[in-house]
C-alpha cells in the first residue's frame, strides 16, 4: 500500500512548497530483504543437506536387505532434527545423526563432550525414540518399543569411558553393523506392518486413532509368530 505524506510547517502559507514523501508500506526495507534472502538460501541448503543424508542412510541400511525400511522422522513428525526411523528384523530404531567433523567425541555414560562443550545428544536421541514409540503404540493399540541410536557423521575419533544406557552409539558408516547385531527380533510380516503404520500420516497426530489399528492385524487369528518379542502384541 502506497501513501503520500505532506511535510510543511505550521507557519506555511498557501502556495508554499510542501515536500511530498512517498511511503510504500507493503515493501520491506533493503536490509530486511537481504536478511530474508539469506534465510531462504540457508533453509534451502539445510533441506538439501538433509535430503542427501536421508538418501545415504537409506543406502547404508539398504545393504542389510529388502526387509529393512527407513523413514524420515523430520518429514513425519515435523521436528527439525536429522532423525530417521529404521524398521527391520532387528527391531524399530530412531536414528539421530550428528556431524562432529574432525573433532573428537568423548562419552562418559550419558555425558558427551566435544570441543569442551557438552551437548545433550543422548537426551535428544532418547526423546526422538520416545516420541516415535508413543506415536506408533498409540495408533497400533499395542506397545511398540523404539531403540534410540546416536550416529556420528565425521572423521574425528569417538572414545568411551562408559556407554550410555539404553542408547546405541556408533559412527555413521557403522550403522548397518550395529543394527544387524541385534539379530532377528521381528517376523517379516510384523516388520511390514510396523513400517506401514509408521508411513501412515495419521500415526503422527496427537489424536487417538484407535480404529487405525484394525488395519494392522499383528498375528493371524490372534496367535503369536515365533520370532517376535512381547510388546508388539498381547
Amino acid at each position: 500500500m502506497t501513501e503520500l505524506l505532506y511535510r510543511g510547517g505550521q507557519d506555511s502559507q498557501p502556495g508554499d512548497f510542501d515536500e511530498r514523501i512517498t511511503v510504500d508500506a507493503g515493501r520491506s526495507s533493503p536490509i530486511e530483504w537481504v536478511r530474508s534472502r539469506r534465510a531462504e538460501r540457508g533453509l534451502r541448503r539445510e533441506e538439501a543437506a538433509h535430503s542427501r543424508l536421508y538418501r545415504r542412510i537409506g543406502n547404508l541400511i539398504g545393504h542389510l536387505g529388502d526387509e529393512w525400511h527407513v523413514l524420515d522422522l523430520r518429514e513425519l513428525s515435523g521436528e527439525e532434527h536429522d532423525s530417521f526411523l529404521a524398521v527391520g528384523p532387528g527391531g524399530v530404531f530412531a536414528v539421530t545423526v550428528k556431524d562432529h567433523g574432525r573433532s573428537r567425541v568423548s562419552f562418559a555414560g550419558d555425558v558427551v563432550q566435544i570441543d569442551g562443550k557438552r551437548p545433550k545428544y543422548v537426551e535428544e536421541a532418547r526423546r526422538e525414540a520416545r516420541a516415535a514409540a508413543e506415536a506408533l503404540s498409540r495408533s497400533a493399540g499395542v506397545s511398540i518399543p523404539v531403540m534410540p541410536v546416536l550416529a556420528f557423521a565425521g572423521s574425528g575419533k569417538i572414545s568411551f569411558y562408559g556407554v550410555p544406557k539404553g542408547c546405541l552409539v556408533t559412527a555413521y558408516h557403522e550403522l548397518p553393523r550395529i543394527l544387524n547385531a541385534r539379530g532377528t527380533r521381528l517376523a517379516v510380516e510384523t516388520v511390514d506392518k510396523v513400517f506401514a503404520l509408521a508411513a501412515h500420516p495419521a500415526t503422527w497426530f496427537t489424536a487417538d486413532y484407535g480404529g487405525l489399528a484394525e488395519d494392522y492385524r499383528w498375528y493371524p487369528d490372534g496367535e503369536h509368530v515365533g520370532t517376535d518379542k512381547r510388546g508388539y502384541a498381547e
